[in-house]
């Protein structure tokens, strides 16, 4: 780090000022459109706060590094939170966690630096707009270790990082971890027919054949997004969250104060994919627009209907994307179901800094072993694409 620069930990974004956010990296349409990504936005992120779903009480206490020159401008930026758990996170160390305590340590509180309940890549090493980026990385990358040593927390965890953010935390001595999702790419398609006419012709049949059996009983699909998202419809839709959160998680993360806050905040980056039967929406998926990506986040239903998940999150969200021109639709976390739908493995990246020298190498040791496994089940599982030889497609 230079002179000129310092590093700051934040608690909370009321103490950041949304103007200053809204400069740094990916933050703004009106910095960059194209690199904008709606989960580091101030909107997206203060809404978390201030909602009381990542907050201390929940386990997410704020910690966010900013980088500022001597006049307090904010050069630079690291989302982050002190934990005390490992929900939330989708890149999951509980058996790291429970190794190191049973040999004696102490592995929580740690500190998270990601987007709490959402994995999706994107920027974490926050610059502000023309500056150089390299060496505001480094400095804040070499900042996290600071921190760590200061707070005597056992590690720092960045996930869903892009890989050549994943280059400058290698250098800086931190571990690397990849693990597998899956996306569908656009390669320039019209529409959902010309995708399907680059399948396998039995695979085309049965997709065709699983969209109309969604259908089959009446239901029809809305797209919402806009002034469109009022107070009624996140009513309709927190039921949906809430009941299959409920089953799948126990309990659900968010709070119904949270869709208030970024219908109001950032609606024309939200796009709602609603089901309707007899009269009355019966499920849907939650969508977040980004430069070029369409985000699936997390669905719910209160009906249960014949393929009517794969309609609402996969197919629907790659028509939302055609008809955008949008370059890919991320589907979330895991899900090899996803494959059959046209959308490919990919690999995604975190990094990890431990404090503990052998911690650190009994870590370092087993995810040399899974990154080579992540590889291997990549090419099996891209060997097993739905699409004809020579029409697979290829991520960038």
């Amino acid at each position: 780090m230079t002179d000129e620069l310092s590093i700051r930990v934040e608690r909370s974004f009321v103490e950041i000022a949304p103007e200053s956010w809204s400069q740094l990296s990916g933050a703004s349409k009106t910095a960059s459109t194209l690199a904008y990504n709606p989960f580091v936005s101030y909107a997206f992120l203060s809404s978390l706060e201030e909602s009381g779903s990542a907050t201390a009480q929940t386990g997410w206490l704020g910690h966010h590094l900013l980088l500022e020159s001597d006049s307090g401008q904010l050069m630079g930026a690291l989302p982050g939170y002190l934990k005390n758990h490992s929900q939330g996170e989708y890149v999951f160390d509980h058996g790291w966690a429970d190794a190191f305590e049973r040999a004696g340590g102490r592995y929580y509180p740690k500190l998270q630096c990601s987007i709490p309940f959402t994995p999706a890549t994107g920027p974490r090493l926050l610059v502000a707009e023309g500056l150089e980026r390299r060496p505001i990385q480094d400095a804040i990358a070499e900042s996290l270790k600071e921190v760590v040593r200061r707070l005597g927390v056992s590690s720092a965890h960045i996930t869903f990082v892009p890989e050549d953010e994943v280059k400058v935390f290698e250098t800086d001595g931190y571990l690397h971890r990849t693990d597998q999702q899956f996306h569908f790419i656009n390669d320039g398609y019209a529409n959902h027919e010309e995708f399907l006419e680059t399948l396998a012709s039995r695979k085309r049949k049965a997709l065709r054949k699983e969209r109309r059996t969604a259908l089959v009983n009446g239901i029809t699909i809305d797209w919402l997004t806009g002034s469109d998202l009022t107070e009624r419809i996140w009513d309709q839709f927190f039921a949906f969250y809430m009941d299959t959160g409920s089953r799948k998680w126990g309990r659900p993360y968010l709070t119904r104060k949270f869709y208030s806050l970024i219908g109001e905040r950032m609606p024309e980056d939200i796009m709602l994919i609603m089901a309707k039967h007899n009269g009355r929406y019966v499920a849907g998926a939650i969508n977040f627009i980004g430069g070029d990506t369409l985000y699936g986040r997390h669905w719910g239903c209160i009906e249960d209907h014949p393929f009517l998940h794969f309609e609402v999150c996969y197919h629907q969200a790659i028509d939302f994307a055609l008809a955008k021109g949008l370059k890919r639709v991320e589907a979330g976390a895991q899900g090899e179901h996803k494959l059959a739908r046209g959308y490919l493995p990919v690999t995604t990246h975190s990094a990890h800094y431990v404090a503990h020298a052998g911690l650190r190498r009994a870590i370092a040791d087993y995810l040399e072993r899974e990154r080579d496994d992540v590889e291997h089940m990549n090419e099996i599982l891209t060997e097993h694409s739905p699409f004809r030889k020579g029409e697979r497609q290829q991520e960038d």
